[in-house]
């Protein structure tokens, strides 16, 4: 059977050995580096192809331990290690061309696609208001938005060690984009613009953001038909009570009957009303009414007394022809997530010159450093001169011209080493500005700034010709993409305004159903007599009864009398609603011309311009991003060849001023021929610094340029909106940052590529 042993070495040692022993062979994988995380996963994917050729003796219970061995110590041993300096960043996916994948690294390939820059998602998301469940008064209340930070990020006491504050190129990248000002005030423009598409998504017009030309549609629809515009339900509850004694002065009418002073009715009534609306993006707005009211008057003719009315109502308005259909209704929502994006861009450029500004006050405190380093050569060199010609001169074998000429040469490499001292401190400052949010800060103020990366000659990173690297840049300019949005915003806008130069066509219709119920007297009706027949005469006439004697006639009548009451209410009457007793339908069409139409026009022939403005800066855009891209084309290919020719310069006067020396020393020169080939060789050195740094300055102008600046520097805008610079980290069981099983590990061949 298979055997595998996992030995943890000390932590002064930088080994991990993984041995795995089988019955006909053995295989000891042992790899030598400063990076144990990234150490100990090359190692155990090593491992693991070999346990795939003794699959059939190692079974699953025994590579499932070991898989959780190595899950379970892989980060624990990456930290043990000198724990009183900080742990060294991970490597990020997607290294510049200059630098070599180590082993285990994602490489990209036909099985591997290469990883995309992620722009990422913000920190807050303000495009979603608090939800009303189950929190019912949540949107009613104001959201807490957290004080922005203005200290500086924690990772600067991390990186200072004894006073100094040892920075690589990507530390400094990082700490700019961390600590700048600019890109903490730039990062409240993407979260407005989501404020703007919760503006937008309720059907008002959305806010302004840097960048957007448009940042709301000038479309006046349906100007002339009043509808409820918010796609937020609007629920409307009233309640009302009026109690009042009205003075009456027809009491026939009004059932008081006469009475010697003027009569008075007494009425109370109560009112309940709901109503609920809304507007869809189709440009139907719907109504809902229901309303209930009970009344009680005294004295009271009505039939029902007191009595309660309900009525129901459903009505609508559709649009016909200015402001139908989801694309006009929907353009502010379009307009709001464009310009969300465009947000996006901004804040991607700023990230761009915050990155490129920062990468240029480092190669020049760099080049301000070395430059220290040449001037204080030149003023050894100098001073040893002098002393050599004082002593000569002491001893009469040099002429006391020779001896000032020397002293002179020392002043002035002295004056030159005091300018490039201030020059550094200068660029110290600046750079400090860049990685600190608040560079008084007392952990920073004094604080020495070493450039760690030496400006070195970098590899050709230009495209291969000029019209590629334009190519590249009209596909990645932040301010190109910028206005492609603006004229997709356009485009919605002048869509608006043209359909909202159409007559405005309504069609509405309304179904309703009342109810009326409430108290009522229950009569019965008896026989009695009514009034006597009379004659012609006036006289009633009489008639003799059964026993002989007169008797009048009566007209036949009935008496009415209240036995009890009849009590019916609001469920009576909502029962009417429901079973639709009394309905009601309504509908029509409301057509509205504009005579002229001239506020329309003007609208529509404002955005048409505006279209045509924006179309007309795109080319404008694209000529300066042309000279843009040409100018640090030239200038990255005649700093590299600057480069070449002042280090060739440089060796050359270093052989000229050590043979002038020896010349010197043989008595074969002079005191200002040292002098002189002493000052071609500092100017040389100086100009080989000045051209180094030339050159990695404008490499990252042409990363600049063609908006290649994130990409080389590995940083996402994900991470500048957070504030701080995320890092992924490597950990045995993890495939190209995601979790995976044992079958996707055992996949891989011992490089760290996938098995085709």
């Amino acid at each position: 059977m298979c055997v595998l042993s996992v030995v943890q070495l000390s932590a002064n040692q930088s080994a991990v050995k993984i041995t795995i022993r089988g019955v006909k062979n053995t295989m000891n994988v042992k790899w030598m580096t400063a990076k144990r995380s990234t150490m100990w996963a090359s190692a155990s994917r090593a491992a693991l192809w070999t346990a795939v050729k003794c699959a059939a003796q190692l079974t699953r219970p025994m590579l499932a331990a070991f898989l959780a061995v190595v899950l379970a110590g892989g980060p624990v041993w990456a930290q043990d290690q000198q724990p009183q300096q900080p742990a060294p960043a991970p490597e990020k996916p997607g290294l510049p061309a200059s630098q070599t994948p180590g082993p285990g690294a994602y490489k990209a390939g036909p099985t591997n696609p290469p990883i995309p820059v992620s722009l990422g998602v913000s920190k807050y998301n303000y495009t979603r208001a608090p939800r009303p469940f189950p929190n019912f008064i949540a949107p009613y209340r104001s959201i807490r938005v957290p004080e922005p930070v203005i200290t500086n990020s924690p990772r600067i006491d991390q990186l200072i060690h004894d006073g100094k504050l040892e920075l690589t190129l990507q530390d400094a990248v990082e700490l700019a984009l961390e600590n700048s000002m600019d890109i903490a005030v730039q990062r409240y423009y993407p979260w407005i613009a989501d404020v703007s598409i919760l503006k937008a998504d309720s059907g008002s017009p959305g806010f302004g953001t840097p960048g957007a030309a448009i940042s709301a549609s000038s479309a006046n629809l349906s100007p002339f038909a009043f509808s409820i515009t918010s796609y937020d339900p609007l629920w409307t509850s009233s309640v009302a009570f009026d109690d009042r004694h009205t003075p009456i002065n027809n009491p026939f009418i009004s059932g008081t009957g006469i009475t010697a002073t003027a009569p008075a009715i007494g009425s109370h009534t109560a009112q309940y009303n709901n109503q609920y609306s809304q507007f869809f993006p189709t440009g139907t707005s719907l109504t809902v009414t229901y309303d209930n009211t009970r009344a009680t008057s005294a004295p009271s003719a009505n039939l029902f007394n007191p009595d309660v009315q309900s009525s129901l109502f459903v009505s609508f308005s559709q649009s016909l022809l200015s402001g139908f259909g989801l694309a006009v209704n929907h353009r502010n929502i379009i307009i709001a997530k464009n310009n969300r994006k465009i947000a996006d861009l901004a804040f991607e450029q700023q990230a761009i010159t915050t990155a490129t500004s920062a990468i240029t006050a480092y190669w020049e405190l760099a080049y301000a450093r070395a430059n220290v380093e040449v001037q204080q050569q030149a003023v050894a060199t100098s001073t040893r001169l002098y002393g050599d010609n004082k002593k000569q001169l002491q001893i009469g074998t040099m002429a006391p011209l020779d001896v000032t000429r020397s002293e002179a040469q020392l002043a002035n490499d002295q004056q030159n080493l005091i300018i490039a001292q201030t020059t550094k401190l200068q660029d110290e400052q600046v750079l400090k500005n860049f990685i600190s949010k608040d560079p008084l800060a007392p952990n920073i103020i004094n604080v020495e700034i070493i450039p760690t990366d030496k400006p070195t000659p970098p590899e050709a990173t230009e495209a291969a010709s000029f019209e590629e690297s334009i190519k590249e840049a009209f596909q990645k300019r932040p301010e190109l993409l910028e206005q492609e949005y603006n004229l997709k915003n356009a485009a919605v806008d002048v869509k608006a305004t043209r359909n909202a130069l159409l007559p405005t066509a309504t069609l509405t219709g309304q179904y309703g159903t009342t109810g009326l119920s409430g108290n009522s007297p229950i009569l019965k009706s008896t026989p009695a007599a009514g009034a006597p027949v009379v004659g012609s005469n006036g006289q009633p006439i009489t008639v003799l009864d059964a026993n002989g004697n007169p008797a009048m006639i009566f007209e036949p009548a009935t008496s009415t009398t209240t036995t009890g009451t009849t009590r019916n209410g609001i469920g009576t009457a909502t029962s009417q609603l429901f079973h639709s007793q009394f309905p009601d339908y309504a509908v029509g069409v409301s057509i509205t011309i504009p005579i002229r139409n001239r506020s329309l026009q003007a609208d529509n022939q404002r955005a048409i311009l505006e279209q045509r403005l924006l179309q007309t800066q795109m080319q404008q855009l694209k000529n300066a991003a042309v000279v843009d891209v040409r100018n640090a084309y030239i200038a990255l290919e005649q700093d590299r060849s600057q480069v070449a020719t002042a280090s060739e310069a440089r060796k050359l006067q270093q052989e000229t001023f050590d043979a002038e020396q020896k010349k010197y020393q043989l008595g074969a020169s002079t005191v200002y021929n040292v002098i002189l080939t002493q000052r071609d060789l500092v100017n040389a050195q100086g100009a080989e610094l000045r051209a180094l740094a030339n050159l990695l300055e404008a490499k990252a102008q042409y990363e600049r340029a063609v908006a290649r600046t994130l990409d080389v520097n590995r940083v996402t805008i994900a991470d500048a909106k957070h504030g701080e610079v995320e890092r992924d980290t490597l950990i045995p069981g993890t495939l190209h940052g995601r979790v995976v099983g044992t079958e996707d590990l055992l996949n891989l061949l011992p490089d760290g590529s996938a098995q085709k």
